[in-house]
């Protein structure tokens, strides 16, 4: 019996997705040998590697989101600690967040502080603004790394690390299949990127002409780093309907990407009867 390892892509609100991957492992009775994420991703793994099940994390998912003014009210009650540390962030500005801190409300409070203490070894993805390449995270303190990699510019804060800043991992690597690959005899990688949507003769307005160019780009990375590995089954929800905020969409997606649990269980149960190469 070989090994997998699961990749989880970017995609906001629509990685909510994977949760229905992760059940798939739980229903089965095993877990991957190792995790990447980007973006959401990178939350869903930090919680799945910290010995959270799939329903575990569906369940605290929906307690936080089913409430929209107690979501409201729990992420701006938050407030700097002084004013010197409010203007260090940056002072009075527009759409931009400090994702650190807001981490804090999403993710589960079982959810490790060191990438040491987690059950199963994750990677976390994100990309590294002035070095122009993916920024890697596998080891120190996990939740700067997870909001570097889920930080989408202009709504979030670039993320310091070590001397180094960091933002949304999808910009270079959004379904992280490829970091996998010698971690296991294969990998199985879940990609949530959106695409365009409508009609064909209606003109796309500007929203959704940029939402939609980022989208293709992100579908083009995933597509050359995927023509390296065709061996890894890609998995692709139906989520194009969804934007990256649509969190409190949160049951909707869940309901209208259910079927990905199946699917995944039928991938997992056929690589496991295939010879795959040796990890190193």
């Amino acid at each position: 019996m070989g090994t997998i390892a699961l990749a989880l892509g970017a995609g906001g609100a629509r990685g909510l997705a994977h949760i229905h991957a992760l059940k798939a492992f739980d229903d089965l009775g095993i877990k991957p040998v190792a995790v990447a994420g980007t973006s959401m991703g990178s939350l869903m793994g930090a919680a799945y590697c910290s010995g959270l099940s799939g329903d575990d994390i569906e369940a605290h998912i929906e307690e936080r989101l089913e409430d929209r003014m107690r979501l409201i009210g729990e992420v701006f009650k938050i407030r700097p600690a002084s004013f010197e540390s409010f203007f260090a962030d940056g002072g009075f500005r527009f759409g931009e967040l400090n994702l650190e801190t807001i981490l804090s409300v999403f993710l589960p409070e079982r959810t490790c502080e060191d990438f040491a203490d987690l059950s199963i070894p994750l990677k976390v993805v994100a990309t590294d603004y002035y070095g122009e390449a993916d920024g890697i995270f596998q080891t120190g303190p996990l939740r700067p790394a997870v909001a570097a990699s889920a930080a989408i510019p202009a709504v979030f804060l670039p993320v310091k690390i070590a001397g180094r800043y960091y933002f949304d991992g999808s910009a270079t690597n959004p379904c992280p299949l490829d970091t996998l690959q010698e971690s296991a005899d294969h990998v199985i990688a879940v990609d949530v990127s959106g695409g365009t949507r409508g009609e064909q003769q209606i003109k796309p307005s500007k929203v959704d002409a940029i939402y939609g160019a980022n989208q293709l780009m992100q579908r083009s990375i995933i597509l050359s780093k995927a023509a390296h590995y065709p061996g890894t089954p890609i998995l692709r929800p139906p989520v194009d309907g969804y934007r990256p905020l649509d969190f409190l969409k949160a049951r909707e997606i869940l309901t209208k990407t259910q079927a990905l649990r199946e699917h995944t269980k039928r991938q997992i149960e056929r690589l496991l009867e295939e010879p795959g190469h040796a990890p190193v």
